[in-house]
């Protein structure tokens, strides 16, 4: 895997020609495997014999993986995203209540006044630099970020540093010392944003989910508290925020799909799960551990090997959307079948919120600006330093009405 990241589509339609998992090296040289093909990545999310535990990843086990490897907070970060079993079940139940239909549909006012907010902020960058503006830092990272850090009761001034602290854990380039030092910073702030709700609770998760480790102190240990809002605050802005990126990237380039759901050919909503299957906001998602030798489309993966879930490769899997799977088209009818936000047990619980975000921020950015469109070439933008999230790390845009 290239630490650098980069576009992932052309490497993974080389290897979804041989088969539908892959043996891979990891960074440090650790052997691992991704699973590429649909069909097989959606009974490898289910299987029953796969686990989240880092007791289950062999080399993490036996002392072969140094401190500061990029990608051990994927590993051993405590939190629902590690957690098996009736674990996975005690953290996922204390959660959920924040992301039922209903409470979603609370958001919703919320979203659409943010969303307003961020419109006039962009207009008015754009305005100050000669027309254009980066639309992922006024627009596209701070309405996802801003909703998840209400949730959490996460003051305002944090938000900035939470955002370049989650850029730098998903990050798969940087070195063990760099990548420590953000860990542990994280930590800190995340730590404070716990204390500060401890003394002062409010209405929000941070606060319900202290009331219930106080309420029962084996409902949740403080490794807990802090890995879920860990992942919280990274899953819960570091995705939609790629994925309406990339569906604005999308749409750029595809003017007669946005011309389409303008005249009410196709929905906001098709647009999402479109850009969901055809540019997934994730790549490879680290990682899930077999506990016995496991065959998967007739490859053997070894007991305990680390295995990423190739979200963006089976989004693009011709033997489920077809020869075509590489065209962006909303009206496709396998759209709503990709595993983007996962399948089984560890399905992503801020589904709802993340296309209702992405739905909004849509359809009232190209109201706003019709005439809106990318200030360079697509191949100009740079990309995320990270085979994990799936993005540019900038997008210049001309906002025009």
């Amino acid at each position: 895997m290239d630490p650098a990241g980069g576009c992932p589509h052309a490497d993974n339609a080389r290897l979804l020609a041989r088969g539908a998992v892959a043996p891979v090296v990891l960074p440090g040289d650790v052997a691992g495997m991704a699973v590429l093909g649909h069909d097989a990545l959606r009974e490898f999310l289910a299987h029953p014999d796969v686990a989240k535990g880092a007791e289950h990843f062999a080399d993490l086990r036996e002392g072969r993986i140094a401190d500061g490897w990029p990608l051990k907070t994927f590993a051993t970060v405590r939190g629902m995203t590690t957690a098996d079993g009736d674990d996975h079940r005690r953290l996922r139940s204390l959660v959920s209540k924040a992301f039922t239909a209903r409470r979603v549909a609370e958001l919703r006012p919320r979203v659409e006044t943010v969303t307003e907010e961020l419109l006039d902020g962009l207009g008015r960058a754009a305005a100050e630099h000669g027309g254009v503006a980066d639309l992922r830092r006024y627009f596209a990272m701070p309405l996802p970020m801003g909703v998840i850090c209400g949730l959490l009761g996460v003051h305002a001034e944090h938000q900035q540093r939470l955002h370049h602290l989650s850029n730098q854990v998903v990050a798969t380039d940087i070195g063990p010392e760099e990548a420590m030092a953000a860990n542990r910073e994280l930590v800190d702030v995340l730590g404070a944003v716990a204390a500060a709700r401890a003394e002062d609770p409010g209405d929000d998760l941070t606060s319900a989910l202290i009331a219930a480790r106080e309420e029962d102190g084996d409902r949740l240990s403080g490794h807990e508290l802090i890995g879920t809002l860990l992942l919280m605050i990274v899953a819960g802005h570091e995705t939609t925020l790629n994925l309406i990126t990339n569906a604005v990237r999308a749409l750029c380039a595809h003017r007669d799909q946005l011309e389409l759901v303008r005249s009410g050919g196709a929905a906001w909503a098709d647009v999402v799960e479109e850009t969901l299957r055809w540019d997934s906001p994730v790549s490879y998602f680290p990682f899930r551990y077999p506990t016995r030798d496991l065959t998967l489309d007739g490859t053997v993966i070894p007991k305990g090997t680390p295995v990423l879930a190739g979200y963006s490769a089976a989004g693009r899997d011709p033997a489920v959307h077809g020869p075509d799977a590489g065209r962006f088209d909303v009206t496709r009818a396998s759209v709503s079948r990709h595993l983007s936000l996962g399948h089984g047990p560890h399905y992503c619980l801020g589904a709802p919120l993340a296309r209702m975000e992405a739905a909004i921020a849509l359809e009232r950015l190209f109201t706003r600006f019709p005439g809106l469109d990318l200030a360079v070439p697509e191949p100009e933008l740079a990309r995320h330093a990270s085979f994990v999230g799936n993005s540019v790390l900038e997008l210049p845009v001309r906002p025009l009405a």
